[in-house]
């Protein structure tokens, strides 16, 4: 490579990297310290281009209050991306559609337990579970909204 390309690479490579850097959505993770699954959703999350904040507290409780994740959807870790919050193992793939759609009234997506095969719940040679990503509101109602096998819609 030319000593002209190579500056040329570089300079366009450092304009650009703000721009890239801009369009890393920030999601806070709240987890506690003995979870190993919540560690492999945080990868899941940045593999697919999340800037994660990966915090490991004493107690999610006071984060989720915060949130206002109805009780009846907690799972393993809290977070919270653009205002909303998530519980449980939320693929990538329902985390960008909230935000893209912005559903009336809804305050965040929770997976209920921790269905096998969904990221971070990946167990070899088990095939994953379908299950329900639901949406609940600050009232406390919550609904089904997406439907999911592994990270990908079913």
């Amino acid at each position: 490579m030319s000593t002209r390309r190579l500056i040329l690479a570089t300079a366009l490579g450092t304009l650009a990297a703000p721009a890239l850097a801009q369009q890393r959505i920030p999601v806070e993770v709240w987890r506690d310290p003995s979870c190993g699954c919540c560690a492999g959703w945080v990868a899941h999350l940045r593999a697919e281009g999340f800037a994660v904040t990966d915090s490991v507290v004493r107690a999610v409780g006071p984060y989720r209050e915060v949130l206002g994740t109805p009780p009846d959807l907690l799972s393993c870790h809290a977070a919270r991306v653009a205002g909303l919050g998530l519980e449980g193992h939320v693929p990538a793939f329902a985390i960008r559609r909230l935000l893209a759609e912005r559903p009336a009234g809804v305050a965040g997506l929770s997976v209920p337990g921790m269905p096998i095969g969904t990221p971070g719940m990946e167990v070899p040679g088990r095939e994953p579970e379908v299950y329900e990503v639901v949406a609940w509101r600050r009232d406390g109602t919550h609904a089904p909204w997406l439907r999911m096998r592994g990270a990908l819609p079913v």
